[in-house]
């Protein structure tokens, strides 16, 4: 079990070392501080995912995964892959389904990837999703991109560097 922490806590610490934030890397140290919610929140699904992948005890997995969704109001199955270099801002009604994704994902509140008559989006490095965007279904989110606040993209794909808005 203390080895299963000390996988989670590597992996806090890789990702948080990559983070240009005071409170996660002041350029010479990573901080974690559990009473950090949007730290809380990454921590729990990393807990999770570790346990899932090194013990496959789903019990303690869902419990978890359960106790992340009612503190923080964030959908981050420990069976979906995130990457390893991740923040999530504000994670309150975010759900991060099983999509594809790459390092440097950024997500802010009420933000969704998910499926569209099975299919799930991929996404690229660098991908940052806005308050209250979703992608959805066959989408293929190239490198740099970013889905502006309220913005819904349903299969369709975005080349590398690019603003996606929609006025729904």
């Amino acid at each position: 079990m203390l080895r299963n922490i000390d996988k989670v806590m590597e992996r806090v610490e890789y990702c948080f070392s990559f983070v240009n934030n005071r409170y996660f890397y002041d350029g010479k140290d990573v901080t974690f501080n559990h009473l950090h919610a949007y730290q809380y929140a990454m921590f729990l699904y990393l807990l999770s995912r570790v346990f899932y992948q090194e013990t496959a005890n789903t019990a303690i997995c869902k419990k978890i995964f359960y106790l992340n969704k009612c503190l923080h109001g964030i959908d981050a199955f420990y069976e979906v892959d995130l990457p390893d270099i991740s923040l999530l801002v504000h994670p309150m009604g975010t759900v991060l389904g099983r999509g594809n994704y790459s390092n440097y994902l950024l997500a802010y509140q009420r933000c969704g990837i998910g499926s569209n008559k099975d299919i799930y989006p991929s996404l690229g490095e660098y991908v940052s999703l806005h308050p209250g965007s979703s992608i959805l279904g066959n989408c293929t989110i190239g490198k740099n991109c970013k889905i502006s606040a309220g913005s819904l993209l349903i299969d369709r794909s975005l080349e590398d560097n690019s603003v996606y808005y929609s006025d729904n």
